[in-house]
């Protein structure tokens, strides 16, 4: 299958290099111009019956063809071709689409990885009776359940000989909350420059348009023609900035979009991881003060 498609690529392209040879050689002979009989100047009538034969072929030799110009107008010709100011907004846009991917191909990686680990952890801390049986049964993963549970643990120990379960509960509630916005300002880095990129990419093409085009009315007054194969460049030009700046944004606005609906399901997740860490810390406080009553009654 790969030899065939390479057969037609090499069939394709000396089709395509020979047709210009081709159509030179099959292209008619020049025909040689006409000239008039010579007459005998027999009589002084003679002149004016050679005029009528002799004023077309004069004037078809007056004309003198006039050479047009062919204008390649491929992207890369179009993009050389352009003003400074153009191909700096070009350029601009370039690095803006190859961000928007690199940030879009590094979110799905890590969104993916970071989500599939906080099930795996949450699924294995299920059936967990404390913390210390859950940071045990998770090990060293470095996951915000850990993080979670460290918190919670630190809290425990070092409100150890106090009474009040519910500032225990609040203070570590407070710890719960600067884990989960730190984790969240973790999986929303590189989400504002896909926002920006979405946001300003088409009025910076529109921009480098705009001036390309002024450059090609001033082109106009200076030729004093209308001509439109010497105009149709340099619009083309101006076009192509506003076409790269719709590349740049359309992807960074759809990947903005999805990538917002991954985290916000993410960050539902680390709620739950959340609420599991505060569930085992009230465990631990109820069983710590019902193993005291114990001994105070059994005192």
């Amino acid at each position: 299958m790969f030899r065939n498609v390479l057969m037609l690529l090499a069939t394709l392209a000396s089709v395509w290099f020979a047709s210009p040879l081709i159509a030179q050689q099959t292209a008619p002979p020049a025909t040689a111009p006409l000239q008039a009989p010579a007459l005998a100047p027999a009589s002084p009538a003679a002149p004016a019956l050679a005029s009528p034969i002799a004023s077309p072929m004069a004037e078809a030799s007056a004309r003198t063809p006039v050479a047009t110009g062919e204008h390649d107008l491929s992207p890369w010709a179009m993009f050389m071709g352009a003003d400074i100011v153009v191909k700096a907004v070009m350029v601009g846009l370039a690095l803006a689409s190859v961000l928007t991917w690199t940030v879009g191909i590094f979110k799905f990686m890590e969104l993916t990885y970071s989500t599939s680990r906080l099930k795996s952890a949450l699924r294995t801390i299920g059936e967990s009776r404390s913390l210390a049986e859950a940071q045990l049964a998770l090990g060293h993963k470095g996951t915000v359940l850990s993080r979670l549970l460290a918190a919670a643990l630190r809290e425990n120990k070092m409100s150890a000989g106090i009474s009040s379960d519910d500032g225990i509960k609040e203070r570590a509630a407070s710890s719960f909350t600067e884990i989960v916005r730190a984790e969240g300002r973790r999986v929303r880095a590189g989400m504002g420059a896909l926002a920006t990129i979405g946001a300003i990419s088409p009025f910076v093409g529109l921009f480098g348009t705009v001036w390309g085009i002024m450059n090609s009315f001033i082109g106009i007054s200076k030729s004093q023609t209308t001509n439109l194969a010497v105009v149709a460049p340099g619009i083309a030009e101006a076009l192509l900035a506003t076409a790269i700046g719709l590349v740049a944004a359309i992807p960074a606005v759809i990947i903005y979009n999805h990538f917002a609906r991954v985290t916000r399901n993410y960050m539902e997740i680390v709620g739950r991881a959340q609420g599991a860490s505060g569930r085992l810390l009230s465990r631990d406080l109820d069983r710590t003060h019902s193993s005291a009553h114990l001994r105070a009654a059994a005192e």
